[in-house]
């Protein structure tokens, strides 16, 4: 007597759809603990910067930064005064959000002390890859030595797309609300597989 087929009609592709979650959940959790350990131990400043590049993060409906965007401009602005030098703010405006967060941020760092003339805003930049690149026109003529400023979890991302675009940047990582860890993280998780499938040529 023939043996009867186990699973029925379909099993195996339910079977090879568990496989590849199971896969996916893998990959996922590799990824997130290289984020972490890569977000512990940042690589250690040089000391040498011309400039300090502090990417966005959304403005609330009032006008006034969100705490994680306050952070980073905190973190810039003790990093401006430690060593006054050109700060680029960078970042559009949302379809939330009442003025672009680029003008947003310089206006909160000039009534924090810095002056006008030492900060520029690109504000039509919609991601870390346009930031950067924005940023790096609104550089001194010359400058390749920066300090990026953003949040620790999305700092690393950063920092390799620096130098990518040739770049010697030092980081400094403002800390993550602990209530919007998971959320930041997971989202950083799945753009640093958009970035590493772009850079190798998988995705557009």
């Amino acid at each position: 007597m023939a043996k009867r087929k186990r699973g029925g009609p379909g099993g195996w592709l339910m079977h090879l759809i568990f496989k590849l979650m199971v896969l996916a959940a893998a990959i996922f959790l590799i990824g997130l603990g290289a984020l972490c350990l890569a977000e512990k131990y940042p690589p250690k400043a040089s000391g040498d910067s011309q400039a300090i590049i502090v990417l966005g993060a959304q403005v609330y409906s009032d006008g006034t930064p969100s705490p994680q965007l306050e952070l980073r401009l905190e973190a810039a602005l003790a990093a401006w005064q430690q060593g006054p030098q050109p700060v680029i703010v960078c970042g559009a405006q949302g379809t939330n959000e009442p003025a672009p967060e680029g003008q947003v941020m310089r206006a909160w760092l000039i009534s924090r002390g810095v002056p006008e003339s030492q900060i520029q805003a690109d504000v039509t930049s919609r991601n870390t890859e346009e930031n950067l690149q924005n940023a790096l026109a609104l550089l001194p003529p010359g400058a390749t030595a920066v300090t990026v400023v953003t949040s620790d979890y999305h700092l690393p991302r950063a920092l390799v797309i620096a130098r990518d675009l040739g770049l010697q940047p030092n980081g400094i990582g403002s800390p993550c609300k602990p209530e919007y860890w998971v959320k930041n993280h997971f989202r950083e998780v799945l753009a640093w597989g958009k970035y590493l499938g772009k850079k190798i040529g998988v995705l557009k």
